[in-house]
């Protein structure tokens, strides 16, 4: 399925947003998604929804990492 992830078209077989996001933060080895946010077209979806949170052809998708500073 195609969507676009951060403004990126993505080929992908994830079917959920905790799917997505394993998929797109693999590299980074991350423990879990602690500091990190996602919107799914255009709304933020709970961390706690996001495996109920499923995903469709053309789906745009927001992975969001908060970050300190001013």
């Amino acid at each position: 399925m195609i969507l676009i992830v951060n403004g990126k078209r993505r080929e992908t077989t994830a079917a959920t947003l905790v799917d997505l996001w394993r998929e797109e933060t693999v590299e980074l080895r991350l423990e879990g998604p602690a500091g990190y946010a996602m919107a799914l077209n255009g709304k933020v979806v709970r961390k706690d929804k996001w495996e109920a949170a499923t995903l469709a052809e053309g789906d745009r998708v927001e992975i969001i990492r908060a970050m300190q500073g001013g």
